[in-house]
């Protein structure tokens, strides 16, 4: 019998092909830390706009990548979608990872004698991957899998400080720079003259601006492979206890941690930076 099947030509690529593009997709907007237009995604990765087009409407089908509005509001950006976030979730949830983070947070709040989290941007959300509670009775509870805002957090600061000045500017102008507290700032103007002292810093900084009488510090944990910023390392604590100038005398212990932690983030996060 003669075999009629043709082999797959380069417009129509295998199934092995297609699940590999897939991937290099998520992971391409994974280590973006940005929405790509379709035209910088084909240029990337080298796939034609028909084809990665298609591919794009199918994962978004699926809940992997979504489309976000850009500085001008026309949902032009492509960014990871909430599968692709629960996907990096049940990758970090595994128990090696949550052991080992874990005991790395516990020897830290043990050092320090308050809450230590670990968050991931998600968005223009900042996202609780893992914490480690004091054991003081007074402490504010958040739970790994919460969200809160970027332009008032320790974590969101130190993430949006951390983007390239363009990059920064349209994600501040998708926020909503709600006044959280009386110290909120949301004036973008004010905004970004802090984001730029802390870029030099190399810390996020929360002076009261989320919650009234809570104070916080973070520091980046960076990939071992490139030095970009996977993850923010954090500790707060309330100014019945501790002031601003207290928790920043932690920087440095902060900072040996998050070098720690950097290696067991990144197989984790290679796949998305999102995470819960």
């Amino acid at each position: 019998m003669t075999d009629t099947t043709r082999p797959n030509s380069p417009q129509e690529p295998g199934d092995d092909t297609r699940v590999l593009r897939a991937l290099n997709v998520l992971e391409q907007l994974a280590v973006a830390g940005q929405p790509f237009s379709l035209s910088q995604l084909s240029s990337r990765l080298q796939i034609p706009k028909a084809t990665l087009m298609r591919l794009i409407e199918s994962l978004e089908a699926r809940g992997y990548v979504t489309h976000m509005p850009d500085s001008r509001g026309a949902d032009r950006g492509i960014a990871l979608g909430p599968r692709a976030a629960q996907l990096a979730l049940s990758t970090l949830a595994n128990s090696t990872f949550t052991r080992a983070c874990r005991s790395l947070l516990r020897t830290l709040v043990d050092a320090l004698g308050e809450t230590c989290n670990l968050t991931v941007l998600d968005g223009d959300t900042v996202l609780y991957v893992e914490r480690v509670e004091t054991t003081e009775p007074l402490r504010l509870h958040m739970q790994p899998g919460m969200r809160v805002p970027l332009h008032c957090t320790a974590s969101g600061k130190l993430f949006l400080s951390q983007m390239v000045p363009a990059e920064r500017s349209l994600a501040i102008r998708r926020l909503h720079l709600k006044q959280m507290t009386y110290r909120t700032l949301t004036d973008v103007d004010l905004l970004e003259a802090e984001l730029d002292r802390l870029a030099a810093r190399g810390i996020g900084v929360d002076n009261e601006e989320f919650v009234r009488g809570m104070v916080a510090i973070a520091v980046p944990v960076r990939s071992v492979d490139d030095n970009r910023v996977l993850a923010a390392l954090a500790v707060h604590a309330p100014t019945a206890r501790a002031s601003l100038e207290d928790l920043l005398k932690a920087v440095p212990k902060l900072k040996e941690t998050a070098v720690r932690i950097g290696p067991l983030l990144h197989p984790a996060v290679a796949a998305s930076v999102a995470s819960k």
